[in-house]
């Protein structure tokens, strides 16, 4: 404390997130029961996989956060395969004011937090576009999926021999 009462720290700066852009970079949507000439009128058992990766542009302060998707939905009855929809989508962010120790993190959880609406809208439009009823993702939880593969790393890595 300085004499007159306040601090000598500076204050953090606050976290200053913006999209400067976001695209889908690959989008594939296969209609298996039609090929096989069925139809999509049968419920469907969903199983959602989801994949994240982020790296820094260029530019300071610039990092694309890539949100990849593979869904499938397989007949409750007979397990037959009905669809397949692949989806890669970025978002482009410039991120300032947080710290290096927690960029990793928010690149993974809070970038992804706000590119979700968007992919839940193109997975609606895109199934129901397909001939199935509109598929409404449920909210995916970015900061389990992060602390699941951060605990999978570790559990990965070859215990360290220590010489006595």
């Amino acid at each position: 404390m300085t004499e007159n009462g306040t601090a000598d720290q500076q204050q953090p700066t606050p976290v200053q997130m913006k999209i400067l852009g976001q695209f889908i970079r690959d989008l594939s949507f296969e209609n298996v029961m039609a090929q096989k000439g069925g139809s999509g009128d049968t419920q469907p058992n969903i199983a959602v996989q989801v994949n994240m990766d982020a790296k820094k542009r260029p530019a300071d302060k610039q990092y694309e956060v890539l949100v990849k998707l593979k869904i499938e939905a397989n007949a409750k009855e007979n397990d037959e395969q009905l669809f397949i929809l692949e989806l890669e989508y970025i978002g482009v962010f410039m991120i300032d004011g947080v710290q290096e120790d927690q960029l990793h993190p928010f690149l993974l959880i809070e970038c992804p937090r706000m590119l979700f609406p968007f992919l839940r809208r193109i997975v609606s439009d895109v199934t129901r576009d397909g001939g199935f009823p509109p598929l409404n993702l449920d909210n995916i939880d970015f900061m389990k999926i992060y602390r699941d593969e951060i605990a999978r790393r570790q559990a990965a890595k070859p215990e360290q021999k220590h010489d006595a």
